[in-house]
């Protein structure tokens, strides 16, 4: 009698832990996944000419690219370039057609 009273304990351990390790993944590891998905988006879709919002808060438009870094203009004063990262940018905006 002791022994099937102690495997029924042991089934709602296992059970227990699937479901918590089941809602730790809905909870934490999917929308992690779903963020980076679109943040490779967002990376992928930057041209010249969009303007972008950067992790620092300032609004600039890219005026040149490489692989892994843009040049970003801000303001009116045309002689404030600054390389940065792509990684830097939060947020696209594509200009109007």
């Amino acid at each position: 009698m002791e022994a099937t009273n102690a495997m029924g304990g042991i089934g709602f351990w296992v059970v227990y832990l699937v479901a918590i390790f089941a809602l730790m993944y809905f909870i934490a590891i999917r929308p992690q996944k779903k963020e980076k998905k679109k943040l490779q988006e967002l990376m992928a879709s930057i041209a010249v000419g969009d303007t972008v919002l950067t992790s620092s808060g300032f609004y600039g438009v890219i005026i040149d690219m490489t692989d892994d870094t843009v040049i970003v203009e801000f303001g009116s004063n045309k002689n404030c370039r600054i390389p940065m990262q792509k990684q830097a940018i939060v947020q696209v905006e594509k200009p109007e057609t």
